[in-house]
């Protein structure tokens, strides 16, 4: 992870200093800001192989990528960007697309295009925005098919945009949560919910790698479960119906994963009732009400299978908890 900030500079250096990283980060371009003769911003670059992940926050920002500055030697990019706070617009291809939290934007780097982004009254006087860069060819897509998305808004609060906006989020907020030894797998999984949800927005999911495919619903998979821990009926079974899949092809495609649809499940509401046991503002409900809660029907149950990941009682970690 490289990490940059302006606030360390000489105020009249810090706009030439970020118009340099964003030319070695992404592209030489044409940049303007109102802020430009005092830019206090900050960027954190996560390098995961293929793709780049980068956080950047600035006071605003205007962003030009004419023909006359594109070079033929030029890496072949795609670039999505989720604005995180702040809205705007994105053009390219004669389209003019919105920026704003609830979508990507797709653009590519090869081609003229431009960006304007200020902050929102939610979030006065800085705009952060979450990008991905990735080569043509780590996407199993027409290039053809692509520019019909470029410059549109792509849902990423819906469907297959959530989950990898949820990801990216994640892996780009802790990457000290990750070992070197991760980047290629956290790598694959990201083109593939990038693959998935491009895919699905034109409609061709099916034509997709087999393997992206597998990758796509085993994510879709994990998310349902997480948001139906609380559900004293989620099982196994309840989630290959859910899936239109038969209980022995849902196993299938966790294996080699380590885990299992059962463990997802198990591990999810025990991570849930450590997490609730040790809030304060929860002291009022009793041990086996944070275990109805966190999905777990029988109080027995709940204790035993805590104590054997944990390696003590739920009243014995709350009791640690409450002493710090």
């Amino acid at each position: 992870m490289t990490s940059v900030d302006t606030a360390g500079l000489p105020p009249a250096e810090r706009f030439d200093f970020w118009q340099d990283l964003v030319a070695r980060q992404s592209s030489t371009a044409t940049i303007r800001s109102a802020y430009a003769g005092d830019f206090t911003a900050s960027a954190r670059v996560v390098d995961l192989g293929t793709l780049r992940l980068g956080v950047w926050r600035y006071p605003s920002l205007e962003f030009t990528r004419p023909a006359h500055l594109i070079d033929s030697a030029d890496p072949e990019l795609y670039q999505l960007a989720l604005p995180l706070s702040g809205r705007g617009v994105m053009t390219q291809q004669r389209r003019e697309g919105p920026l704003d939290p609830s979508a990507f934007a797709l653009v590519d780097t090869v081609r003229p295009h431009g960006s304007r982004l200020r902050p929102d009254d939610a979030t006065p006087g800085v705009v952060e925005t979450l990008t991905v860069l990735l080569p043509h060819r780590a996407l199993p897509l027409a290039p053809h098919r692509l520019a019909e998305l470029c410059a549109t808004d792509i849902p990423a609060r819906t469907g297959m945009g959530a989950l990898l906006a949820a990801f990216l989020r994640r892996v780009a907020a802790h990457p000290e949560q990750y070992a070197a030894a991760d980047a290629p797998h956290l790598d694959r999984i990201a083109v593939d919910l990038i693959a998935g949800t491009l895919a699905g927005r034109l409609d061709v999911a099916r034509d997709l790698p087999v393997d992206t495919r597998i990758t796509v619903l085993r994510a879709r998979v994990t998310a349902f479960v997480r948001q139906h821990l609380t559900d004293p009926a989620l099982s196994p079974a309840a989630v290959a119906v859910a899936h239109h899949l038969s209980l022995r092809s849902l196993h299938r495609l966790f294996e080699g994963t380590g885990t299992t649809v059962g463990g997802l499940i198990r591990a999810g509401r025990l991570e849930r009732a450590a997490r609730d046991l040790a809030d304060p503002r929860l002291r009022r409900l009793g041990v086996a009400q944070i275990g109805r809660r966190c999905g777990f029907a029988h109080p027995a149950h709940f204790s035993r299978a805590f104590r054997a990941a944990y390696g003590l009682s739920p009243g014995e970690h709350r009791d640690r908890a409450a002493r710090g």
